[in-house]
């Protein structure tokens, strides 16, 4: 598999779930740091909103991770270098810097600790206490961006 465009399309109950989950940020509740992300469409220019897990590691950086590999939302803030993160009212635009593949090992099991329970399955047997090999063995499959305050 090439994990340049490694992609996994939700299936089954996914995309009825994940249309509920959208709605607990728009209504003003994070469940364990949960935004809506919201992206300007590459090709269209409107607003495309997605449920993603903001990830502050512990000298306040700011990441979000795409556990589903290069989805919609990663192509499109790639193109538009920026959005914003919602959460009820709260509208924050922020500026996304791509991280290189090789800087992406600790950022994974970070995330994984974290969010491991509710997206382990994206990761394909992968877990927190992956050796470093194998967590940069997948880290092209698995983009990850820096956000900073627009």
């Amino acid at each position: 598999m090439d994990l340049s465009t490694r992609y996994l399309a939700p299936a089954g109950l996914d995309p009825i779930m994940n249309r509920i989950a959208n709605w607990l940020p728009r209504l003003g509740i994070s469940v364990m740091g949960s935004r809506l992300l919201a992206v300007r469409g590459r090709k269209s220019g409107e607003w495309r909103t997605t449920m993603v897990n903001l990830m502050v590691r512990e000298d306040g950086a700011r990441f979000l991770v795409a556990p589903r590999g290069h989805t919609q939302w990663v192509r499109n803030l790639r193109a538009a270098g920026g959005g914003e993160l919602r959460l009820g009212r709260k509208v924050e635009e922020f500026t996304a810097t791509e991280i290189a593949d090789a800087d992406k090992v600790p950022l994974l099991r970070l995330y994984l600790r974290k969010w491991g329970w509710e997206v382990g399955k994206f990761f394909e047997g992968v877990t927190k206490d992956a050796t470093d090999a194998e967590l940069a063995a997948i880290a092209p499959g698995f983009p990850v961006f820096r956000i900073d305050r627009a």
